[in-house]
């Protein structure tokens, strides 16, 4: 008996594994299904507002192995369950990562080819703001190539803090305009 292609795998288990994933109250960032000799690796990357401790990976890992008992047929065979949090080098690519580096500094490659070093602030469904040389302005996620959190050894200045502040005031009031504001 043949085992089915990884990714009819990985569609069939995704449903049951993001509801698992939410009912313990965490996100799905990503599940992959890979062969690793006569055994499957079944990865799964969980994150949360609140981050990833190893008694939440260790509560996740107990709900998902109970909910994927009725899948053997699926995984064709025995697998291991690897369950794990995104790394710092992970990408920015939806507005829940942006929340969540909120007050952190990221490199941003733009689509036009520009590159900016700036501290995160509110993150919207359509963009964020972010602090770049002084100034506050607002990206669209569509204008982003790419976007990754630099890591940062000491707390962030308190005046880009206030600036940040402020831009989330604007975004409160669903201004929505650019601000390159220096106050």
């Amino acid at each position: 008996m043949s085992s089915p292609p990884r990714d009819e795998i990985v569609a069939h288990l995704r449903p049951t594994v993001s509801r698992t994933v939410a009912e313990v109250g965490f996100d799905l960032e990503e599940l992959d299904v890979q062969q690793s000799g006569r055994r499957r690796q079944l990865r799964v990357i969980i994150d949360a507002d609140d981050g990833v401790g190893l008694d939440d990976i260790a509560k996740v890992s107990r709900a998902l192995s109970q909910a994927l008992e009725e899948y053997d047929h699926v995984l064709a065979g025995p697998y291991t369950l690897e369950v794990t949090s995104p790394g710092v080098d992970r990408p920015l690519t939806r507005s829940r990562h942006w929340h969540r580096a909120r007050n952190r500094l990221a490199r941003i490659r733009l689509t036009d080819g520009g590159e900016l070093l700036g501290r995160v602030g509110p993150a919207e469904e359509t963009g964020v703001w972010v602090l770049v040389d002084g100034r506050v302005r607002r990206l669209v996620y569509g204008d982003i190539e790419r976007a990754v959190v630099e890591v940062e050894f000491q707390q962030p200045p308190a005046e880009e803090l206030v600036k940040l502040d402020r831009a989330a005031d604007v975004a409160a009031e669903g201004d929505g305009k650019d601000t390159e504001e220096s106050r």
